[in-house]
């Protein structure tokens, strides 16, 4: 093992491209954040580690090494990604604290990859297997190798900064210099991730080959390079060049990654024409195909984003994994512009489309993530012939689990960025933040309540920004420095306090968190007439638990109902009590002819709603985020 300085989580910036750099010296302290974390450390990486060795992950490395290997264990190629993904989850528990189960599995890993990987670099557990039906490289569509060898980069980066360790790194560079030998003229992967690896890869060690290849493979897209079987060339976004895509399409990870890879490559080129299509494609996704939660991907069967306004609720895919590829892209685009509106979607998708993937106890995850569930409905991962009720402790396709762990290990990369004599806010949660020119203390039981307070601990002689966050849901929002009131007014969701700050300064925002009714735009079918409600930067669903007079599909809620409704603590959650009323069974006919006779009945009910991240915990009973209004 080799010895270094700890590295930002998300690289340097090597150009001006950027207009804000990420920061690195973050610590969550407390709050739901590192309930979270403490869940995926204590929880979901032993079960991780567990089902990943009951799967054969594990084995199917281990079994290179032996002269007559048993068969692949899996029915996909890409399986070797679970375990790089829990690495890279990995790296940061290990950077952190010392664990010694968990470090028994790291080593076993990295010291089996090093040991398997070929002569010339190439790593892949399914096709290294003598008895393999394919070749190396015969597939770009469907073999995933180059996907692979993403999630391979993104695990080494993490263990050389977070961990000192650059063993992995060297068997991650080893395999992509054979692709940047391999394909500096041709070929491109049938699902993207490699691109913003090799991007960081580059950051890491300064390799601007590695730069080159993730830049060609985002234009390579759409210029006839890969053959297209089982779904179309929209499916693996390759039916038309990156920058003439006229909306975010095909399969929902695959989407936001290259987006996300995209972005990577403009930050260190600075390709305009990157960004412009990059901002076109977000912006259309924000308006026409993003779920209240933040989900991405409307159909089952290709698990892909849908038309404009497709977005049906009881069969919404939102694959987890998406919701984690979302949160990339809109990260990136933040760093490029300091856009706050990115932030906001970034907020919306970690406490709703992301966290719901996750049980309350962590050891079991949705796949898919509808916003509503009748009582019949299975969950299924859309590669499997039945599904469970809920969420499931593993899948045959288990790429979301250990994508989770990763993610949730590094949540405290995303709390804070600097520019230069600046840093701003991004997330609210209890945190030490360090910079160069001014140390925070910051205090607060974000999302559940608005009341944020920063301690200056230390501050650089001379004038210092402090530029605080305003999500788009906030209104009347406050600023007080050291007890007194703030003039300074929110701009494009930014306040920005800039003066001689002094050791024991506090800074405290108030962002007033009523209950809020969401209507959806008249083309978005499925919800037309309906309402959702939504506190901070939660989305709320009722259960069929918290309604046992009246079926939550009957349940009609107006509202001034809504806006009035009462906030109660369920444990360490905030839930939300409203007026309903409970409508009459409905006709037995499908379609009945109209009018219908009668009125809504008077009959008072209370509905209690649950954060929508929540549900699910409690059985499988009925669920809705989205429910009646009056005449409805």
């Amino acid at each position: 093992m080799t010895s270094k300085q700890v590295k930002p989580g998300f690289g340097a910036v090597r150009t001006d491209a950027g207009a804000v750099r990420p920061l690195s010296g973050v610590r969550i302290t407390g709050g739901l954040l590192q309930h979270w974390q403490r869940r995926n450390s204590r929880a979901t990486i032993p079960h991780t580690i567990e089902q990943l060795r009951a799967a054969g992950n594990v084995a199917n490395l281990s079994r290179l090494l032996e002269r007559d290997p048993a068969p692949y264990r899996g029915r996909y190629p890409f399986l070797d990604t679970d375990l790089y993904k829990t690495l890279e989850g990995l790296a940061y528990e290990l950077g952190a604290q010392e664990t010694l189960p968990v470090r028994e599995f790291y080593e076993e890993v990295v010291g089996l990859l090093e040991r398997v990987q070929a002569d010339d670099g190439y790593l892949n557990s399914f096709f290294q297997d003598p008895a393999a039906d394919k070749k190396p490289w015969e597939d770009l569509a469907w073999g995933h190798e180059l996907y692979n060898l993403g999630h391979l980069i993104q695990a080494a980066v993490a263990a050389s900064r977070r961990m000192g360790d650059d063993r992995l790194l060297r068997v991650a560079m080893r395999f992509a210099d054979l692709v940047v030998r391999r394909f500096a003229e041709d070929g491109v992967c049938g699902h993207p991730e490699v691109e913003m690896a090799l991007v960081e890869l580059f950051r890491e060690t300064g390799e601007r080959a590695y730069l080159t290849q993730a830049a060609a493979f985002v234009d390579r897209r759409g210029t006839g390079r890969l053959q297209h079987r089982i779904f179309p060339g929209d499916y693996f976004q390759d039916h038309v060049p990156f920058r003439e895509l006229p909306s975010v399409t095909g399969h929902a990870v695959r989407m936001a990654y290259l987006a996300a890879g995209a972005a990577d490559v403009f930050l260190e080129t600075g390709d305009r024409s990157l960004f412009e299509a990059l901002e076109r494609l977000w912006d259309d996704m924000v308006a026409t195909k993003l779920y209240i939660t933040g989900g991405l991907g409307s159909r089952h069967s290709d698990e892909a984003i849908g038309d404009r306004y497709e977005l049906p609720s009881e069969r919404a895919y939102s694959e987890t994994c998406a919701a984690i590829a979302v949160m990339q892209w809109a990260w990136r685009m933040f760093l490029a512009t300091g856009g706050a509106k990115y932030l906001d979607v970034f907020e919306r998708v970690l406490y709703n489309a992301y966290a719901v993937g996750l049980s309350e106890d962590g050891r079991a995850f949705f796949y898919d993530n509808p916003l509503q569930r009748r009582p019949d409905h299975e969950q299924r991962s859309g590669a499997e012939p039945g599904g469970e009720p809920l969420r499931r402790a593993w899948f045959g396709c288990p790429c979301c689990p250990p994508n989770i762990v990763r993610w949730m290990a590094q949540l405290a990369d995303y709390v804070a960025a600097e520019r230069d004599g600046a840093v701003l806010i991004a997330a609210y949660t209890p945190a030490r933040i360090e910079t160069a020119g001014l140390d925070l203390a910051m205090e607060t039981a974000y999302p559940w309540d608005g009341d944020v307070r920063l301690t200056v601990g230390r501050a650089q002689d001379g004038p210092y920004g402090l530029v605080l966050r305003v999500p788009g849901w906030a209104g009347n929002v406050t600023v007080t420095v050291n007890g007194e009131p703030c003039a300074a007014q929110a701009s494009d969701g930014w306040i920005t306090l800039e003066r001689r700050w002094t050791a024991g300064d506090t800074i405290r925002l108030s962002l007033p968190m009523p209950v809020r009714a969401h209507g959806s735009h008249p083309y978005l079918d499925a919800t037309r007439g309906a309402v959702s409600l939504a506190r901070g930067p939660l989305a709320y669903c009722v259960e069929q638990q918290d309604s046992p007079s009246a079926a939550v599909d009957d349940l009609v809620v107006g509202v001034p109902d809504i806006v009035n409704a009462n906030t109660e603590r369920r444990d360490e959650a905030v839930v939300l009590r409203a007026r309903a009323t409970a409508a009459p069974p409905p006709s037995a006919e499908l379609y009945p002819e109209l009018p219908l006779e009668g009125a809504l009945p008077e009959t008072e009910v209370a509905a209690t709603f649950v954060p929508y991240f929540l549900w699910g915990n409690r059985g499988p009973e009925a669920m809705r985020v989205w429910v009646r209004t009056p005449r409805n």
